[in-house]
């Protein structure tokens, strides 16, 4: 997250690029992914196009045989996109940095910078109800992560320290939450500027698909095993050249093989039956910036990834370079160049480029992953049948696609959320002059059964304020040029005086 460097491909050859480098859309890969079943069913042989409507109809009265009936249910079900007419505001005194609902869709919690973990009852995804909030001690600027246990009991989320935070998330629970310090102490050195608690900040944890280990990526260009039980680091690999933004399990069943991503511009597979050496299985190379992201499918096969070249790509673990390859071609790239500062700076097309070793599947563009680390995910298997991959952006919308790098759907967060509150001269940060509206959508998340998606965004004027905002699918799209204010309401879902107004209302 700190060094700000890329692969420094093509960038001071003098040679102009290639203006038809950028990917082709449709990708053919991803028409073909399309095409297998693997990511939603296929409808390109189903002719006339049916509207929804007609297959709702044709659902309830049994029209065809089993395999069109099935496939006919196939494709309604990943055809409720969301829109961008807001069904719910909710709004909070400082940035939201992730939010995201259960496995079954139940709760919803979201990570704020003031350190507070809100977790709502999600049960009709149309009623929210607050029923607990929990808070980090020793916090750093902000919330970092979070992630919830298989078993949906407790809720771990970090900060930039090295300690994770596991709270219950049951309701007649009133413990308090209790923390595990993930510094062993054996002779991790901080390599961030970040002045953390210890030797290190956590800036990505999750939980294994047995609910008995966390892994954690790290300041110190490394991750985490960690085993909750015994409260002992298990494995502490210093695997990568920079912080490492993003660690996750490749699926519930497999907690040995770990995937990582870094500012370094790499994924790496780690096989936990074989680190003693400190050598990863397997690598993925092709971002040209540094990772924010990564998310599983959940199938131990495919792998999504954001990064700081502002493109999204999917990787297949059977493509992934073994270690000795993956030394081969990134010898030459030891000594990389700074690139720019996603953080302030705007990304210039003109240094994108193709890396020559570039193992992915599909590249995604369009969003843009400016200003903080911007998350993606594989949409549902239960409410969109795989169909799509989506992600936050710093233009303040969610971007949806198809498997083919095709546009499937947009959602409009700042112009549904638009002048949704007071004019305050509040900044982000101190050095900030106060500004007009803006949202910055750092995460996403799709409900696991209803056609609905939360993005969580850094949002109102200068960006110093936050929300997370209900979207639902309106068969309509009539919303879509100019989205209604939905129910606006505080972090506690009361109606707030400060956050009342209409999207039309006018400021002087």
């Amino acid at each position: 997250m700190t060094l700000f460097r890329g692969t420094g491909l093509g960038r001071n050859s003098g040679e102009p690029k290639d203006p038809n480098r950028f990917p082709k859309v449709p990708s053919e890969e991803g028409r073909k992914l399309m095409q297998s079943g693997v990511f939603g069913s296929n409808d390109d042989d189903m002719r006339p196009k049916k509207q929804i409507a007609r297959r709702i109809l044709e659902r309830e009265i049994g029209m065809g045989d089993r395999m069109q009936r099935k496939r006919d249910n196939g494709v309604l079900a990943q055809s409720f996109i969301p829109g961008s007419r807001a069904e719910k505001i909710i709004h909070y005194d400082h940035p939201i940095y992730s939010g995201q609902f259960s496995d079954d869709g139940n709760f919803f919690f979201s990570c704020c910078q003031d350190f507070n973990v809100r977790m709502y009852d999600t049960s009709n995804p149309y009623n929210w109800k607050l029923y607990k909030t929990a808070n980090f001690p020793f916090g750093q600027w902000t919330l970092t992560d979070a992630s919830l246990s298989p078993d949906n009991r407790w809720l771990a989320y970090s900060s930039i320290q090295s300690i994770v935070s596991i709270a219950p998330t049951d309701p007649k629970d009133e413990g308090e939450p209790y923390t595990l310090e993930l510094d062993d102490g054996d002779g991790h050195t901080r390599l961030s500027f970040w002045r953390s608690r210890g030797s290190f900040g956590i800036w990505s944890v999750r939980f294994s698909g047995d609910g008995r280990e966390l892994v954690a990526g790290t300041s110190a260009h490394s991750l985490v095993v960690y085993d909750i039980e015994s409260r002992r680091v298990l494995h502490h690999i210093a695997g990568h050249q920079d912080d490492v933004n993003a660690v996750c399990f490749a699926d519930k069943g497999s907690p040995h093989i770990i995937y990582s991503g870094s500012d370094d511009t790499t994924i790496k597979v780690w096989d936990r039956r074989s680190m003693g050496d400190n050598r990863e299985a397997g690598a993925f190379v092709g971002h040209t910036e540094g990772l924010t992201y990564i998310d599983s499918k959940g199938d131990g096969r495919y792998i999504l990834s954001n990064g700081k070249d502002q493109s999204m790509k999917l990787w297949d673990i059977r493509m992934a370079m073994s270690t000795d390859r993956f030394r081969e071609v990134t010898k030459d790239n030891e000594n990389r160049v700074d690139r720019f500062d996603y953080r302030q700076d705007e990304y210039d097309e003109d240094d994108w480029d193709v890396h020559p070793h570039d193992n992915s599947l599909v590249t995604f563009r369009g969003h843009k992953v400016l200003r903080t680390l911007i998350r993606c995910h594989f949409s549902p298997s239960s409410s969109t049948n795989s169909r799509y991959v989506y992600s936050g952006s710093a233009d303040g919308k969610v971007h949806i696609w198809n498997m083919d790098a095709t546009k499937a759907g947009e959602i409009d967060i700042q112009s549904a959320t638009n002048a949704t509150r007071r004019l305050d001269r509040r900044t982000r940060v101190y050095f900030d002059e106060p500004g007009g509206w803006g949202t910055c959508v750092r995460d996403a998340s799709w409900h696991p059964n209803a056609p609905i998606i939360v993005a969580s965004a850094w949002n109102g004027y200068s960006m110093a304020r936050g929300t997370c905002t209900v979207h639902a699918f309106n068969g309509t799209n009539d919303d879509e040029g100019d989205p209604e204010l939905g129910d606006s309401v505080n972090e506690s879902l009361r109606s707030d005086p400060e956050t009342f107004f209409q999207s039309n209302y006018l400021v002087e």
